[in-house]
């Protein structure tokens, strides 16, 4: 009788900018698991003009973290319709809160994390890609004018449409929201350096570089480590 591997269910965490959406991506397309990105819920609810787009909206011009409830509604109604799946979470948790409330709902579900992925990356670094950074809003691609310009100056590849700048990316919102992520953040990461995986691993994997593609091989590793032949998606339970 073959063991069924057991599924990858993750977490990105790191400074606003330091590559979290890149390598999940990359996650998904080498090994096939499924993204739930917190900002790309966040921002459809924005241009949807939901009351939970405008609180967003709100929050990123004043640089502050939206409330933990109000996230915790957001990505817990989209893991339900992902309950018995791989996923990366990209995003969420921020808060010790947020953290506290997805645990309590993964335990009852009996789908528990097996790996949350910490990116360390300088923050000078962070704030040039910020700078340089331009988003096509309907589809979510993002392009950075230093190592992934668009074909066209100023529009999107594959629609042609303009590219914008996000409300957040701009110096002094950055430093707002790097004061904010260090305060609410490493309290959540050292609740989860207490946690294992539920092989006996720990938790928490650090990895750091200037870019994506140093990461990028660390990453790979320490997903093979983890079992990540991640070609199919295996449920959970029996």
């Amino acid at each position: 009788m073959t063991s069924r591997r057991a599924p990858l269910r993750m977490l990105m965490v790191g400074c606003p900018g330091s590559g979290k959406g890149t390598l999940s991506a990359r996650i998904e397309r080498h090994f096939g698991v499924p993204i739930i990105t917190a900002g790309d819920l966040l921002r459809s609810h924005i241009r949807q003009g939901t009351p939970l787009g405008h609180a967003a909206s709100a929050s990123i011009r004043a640089g502050r973290l939206m409330p933990d409830a109000t996230m915790m509604e957001l990505v817990g109604a989209k893991l339900h319709t992902m309950q018995h799946n791989d996923w990366i979470l990209d995003g969420f948790p921020r808060t010790l809160g947020q953290a506290q409330l997805l645990s309590a709902e993964l335990a009852r579900t009996q789908c528990p994390l097996s790996l949350v992925v910490q990116l360390h990356v300088p923050e000078s670094v962070i704030l040039q890609r910020i700078l340089e950074r331009w988003t096509h809003v309907p589809s979510g691609r993002v392009y950075n004018l230093s190592f992934n310009p668009p074909r066209t100056p100023g529009l999107d590849d594959v629609t042609g449409e303009a590219l914008e700048q996000r409300e957040d990316d701009n110096p002094a919102t950055f430093q707002r929201r790097l004061a904010g992520h260090h305060a609410q953040t490493e309290p959540m990461v050292e609740f989860f350096r207490t946690q294992t995986s539920p092989h006996g691993a720990p938790l928490v994997v650090d990895l750091e570089g200037r870019t994506s593609d140093e990461i990028w091989p660390q990453l790979q590793r320490v997903l093979i480590e983890r079992g990540a032949s991640l070609s199919t998606r295996t449920r959970c339970g029996p």
